[in-house]
């Protein structure tokens, strides 16, 4: 093997080393934010499958579930919000074709996640609480039932930018 070629290799290694730990920072489970994160959504859902829609009013109101910028919310399969303390005034709504500001369907996308995985990381564009403009936020999202039989879907997330 001539120089050449082992420089060629030394650089491809190089290559696919900064390529994976590039990859592992976008991954929030990973990081200590997100492990804090999948071990509330893990909590809020044994909550919920305890006590059903009478969890909501202490999701909505204690600080261990909403906290600034880290909240819990919850959606029906069929995309009806349920929960999102900071913007209640889309609670009651059906957002399962809500398009965010890179037109993704973050509510489909939820359902897709919580019905083929149980749990799951999505990644969207979603105004900070107060804030219009909307920030790049990675939400973990789990499926859990309720008292009454129904599926529905548990998360939180956190902001990337």
């Amino acid at each position: 093997m001539t120089q050449r070629n082992l420089i060629g290799i030394f650089i491809a290694i190089a290559f696919v080393f900064a390529a994976r730990a590039a990859g592992a920072a976008d991954q929030p489970q990973n990081s200590p934010e997100g492990k804090k994160i999948v071990a509330l959504v893990d909590q809020a859902v044994k909550l919920v499958e305890q006590k059903g829609k009478d969890a909501f009013p202490e999701l909505r109101k204690d600080k261990k579930w909403n906290n600034g910028d880290v909240y819990i919310f919850i959606d029906r399969f069929d995309g009806l919000v349920l929960l999102n303390p900071p913007s209640p005034d889309i609670e009651g709504k059906n957002l399962i074709d809500w398009q965010d500001a890179k037109g993704k369907k973050i509510v489909r996308e939820f359902v897709q996640v919580a019905k083929s995985k149980g749990s799951g990381w999505v990644d969207y564009y979603w105004p900070k609480p107060g804030e219009q403009k909307p920030s790049k936020k990675m939400s973990y999202v789990k499926k859990a039932k309720l008292p009454t039989g129904e599926n529905v879907i548990v998360g939180s997330g956190m902001y990337v930018e």
